[in-house]
């Protein structure tokens, strides 16, 4: 049984899981296009630092980000002067955080499910006169929507064991930027191992289930030739 505590935890970490999720769909996607889409020199380091989330302890990136978004900082400085507050040890700083380390979880599903589309069925919409805008929107995304999927799916699920960038940025707050990850942590630190357990197989069976959603559709679609 989950207490009244944990089952906070766990709604935040499902609140931050999905706005997190929802944002990266939207802002991922034009990156994504245009890393499938251009061959300029840039792209090999916009692609690295997209990627570098991946290979960063969480810590290092959870400390930077808050020396960025802290009252001090470039980001949470700006936002101090014009009365808005910083992001530091906020619900809305830990969305910045797990959107920027969520990151190469959603971009890298999109960009190769737009890159996978080929560049035929655009140049016969163009033949049609269509922009590119009713290319992009008539053609490719359609098409793309097996890499949606499991970009929004990997980054749910990620963001659902997010521990180190959360406990660097947003600290320990009940209700506000205690997370499911960290209640666990605090469980194991007071020796309490039977609510550390309810609780992480909460997600383990959380994100299992994610996952097998993700293979189960991907593989349906193989088989009767869906393309995307």
């Amino acid at each position: 049984m989950l207490s009244a505590e944990d089952l906070t935890a766990l709604w935040v970490t499902l609140q931050l899981a999905a706005v997190s999720t929802v944002l990266l769909l939207l802002l991922a996607t034009p990156l994504a296009w245009w890393l499938s889409q251009t061959a300029v020199r840039g792209r090999v380091l916009v692609e690295a630092l997209v990627t570098l989330p991946l290979v960063l302890p969480p810590t290092v990136l959870g400390f930077y980000l808050l020396l960025l978004l802290g009252p001090e900082g470039a980001v949470g400085g700006t936002l101090e002067r014009i009365g808005v507050g910083h992001l530091a040890f906020s619900f809305s700083g830990l969305v910045v955080g797990s959107m920027v380390y969520s990151l190469p979880f959603v971009v890298q599903p999109l960009q190769n499910a737009f890159a996978a589309t080929g560049a035929r069925l655009f140049d016969v919409a163009a033949t049609l006169r269509a922009s590119p805008l009713d290319r992009f929107l008539t053609i490719a995304l359609p098409l793309a929507r097996r890499g949606y999927l499991t970009a929004a799916v990997l980054a749910f699920a990620h963001t659902l064991g997010e521990f180190g960038v959360i406990i660097m940025l947003g600290g320990n707050i009940p209700g506000e930027t205690r997370v499911a990850s960290i209640a666990i942590y605090n469980h194991v630190e007071s020796l309490d191992y039977g609510a550390a357990h309810a609780l992480a197989l909460t997600l383990v069976v959380l994100s299992l289930s994610l996952l097998t959603l993700v293979y189960a559709v991907n593989r349906r679609a193989r088989v009767v030739g869906v393309p995307g």
